[in-house]
């Protein structure tokens, strides 16, 4: 599981940030990738990554202002073209079907692959026996959630030593034992395969916001996160300017995060007014209230271990 974050600007593309999109490649889990928002030029940018759009399972779209979803007509019609053949679902506020369709019918584009389109509401919008994916409304101009992504626990490993010493040669009955069953040995025993199981694995928590002000909801959503991906529009002394456009600052992100219990804080959506020198800055004030803060930059990567260390 990792992050490759390639669009990390607010509101219009720069010269060192475009807008919004966010790759959660699940390739070792599931072998797809999930993304996250998808502004104008986000095909650009997946071509300077390792990122495979025909891999793209599912797209989650935050809300419908042009800087999260300008790039989905172009990505959606290019999986086409690039030979994706399997399902992909978007999943957003109510709107995105008419936009997407819209943008389809009138470009005559035909995708070779079949499109679900999901309106979503609040609450959980999926979950199958891996991930549970929550959506809740956010604080911003226009309708704007955040996804909280739960990673189900994990089965224990296999204890191969203790099995080794109790006379069990590795072979087919491993995988017997792994998946907890009972097995009857030559000799006669029977063991039970959940006695030689480690202690499971939890699943990890990755939280990723849409725009917004500080809000309760922020709080739910990031509660004990591993990650958490907050935007950070403006700089510690705009906060007026923050909270007339719907927006947060680095100090307000941090704060979130440290109330919120979560391990590790990426900032993101960084206004076009800062420059990349001014990235370093923008981080200390973040990190000055949580030391775990990352600045994401365009094509950042991030991998995300099994076990996320504070």
């Amino acid at each position: 599981m990792d992050f490759v974050f390639l669009g990390t600007g607010a509101g219009v593309p720069a010269k060192a940030r475009n807008v919004t999109a966010i790759a959660l490649q699940l390739l070792e889990e599931r072998g797809k990738v999930w993304l996250f928002d998808c502004g104008e030029a986000t095909q650009h940018q997946i071509l300077k990554t390792a990122v495979k759009p025909r891999k793209i399972e599912k797209i989650f779209i935050t809300h419908l202002h042009g800087d999260h979803i300008f790039g989905l007509p172009g990505l959606l019609s290019s999986r086409s073209f690039q030979g994706g053949v399997e399902k992909l679902t978007v999943y957003g506020p109510k709107g995105i079907d008419a936009y997407i369709t819209t943008s389809l019918q009138v470009s005559a584009t035909h995708l070779k692959y079949p499109l679900e389109i999901i309106e979503i509401e609040e609450g959980v919008i999926f979950e199958d026996d891996q991930f549970t994916v929550t959506a809740l409304e956010l604080d911003h101009g226009i309708y704007s959630v955040g996804y909280r992504i739960v990673e189900k626990d994990r089965q224990g490993s296999l204890l191969v030593d203790q099995l080794r010493k109790q006379g069990v040669p590795p072979g087919p009955l491993y995988k017997a034992l792994k998946n907890g069953e009972s097995v009857r040995l030559e000799d006669g025993r029977t063991i039970n395969g959940k006695d030689y199981l480690s202690a499971p694995q939890k699943g990890r928590i990755i939280t990723i916001l849409g725009d917004t002000r500080v809000c309760y909801n922020a709080l739910v959503l990031a509660d004990s996160a591993d990650y958490l991906i907050h935007e950070a529009t403006f700089s510690a002394e705009e906060t007026e300017l923050a909270t007339a456009y719907f927006h947060s600052t680095t100090i307000q992100a941090a704060e979130t995060a440290k109330k919120a219990g979560v391990k590790h804080l990426v900032l993101t959506h960084i206004s076009s007014r800062y420059t990349l020198e001014d990235a370093e800055r923008l981080k200390e004030e973040s990190s000055a209230i949580l030391s775990n803060t990352t600045m994401a930059e365009d094509l950042l990567s991030i991998k995300i271990p099994l076990y996320v260390q504070e």
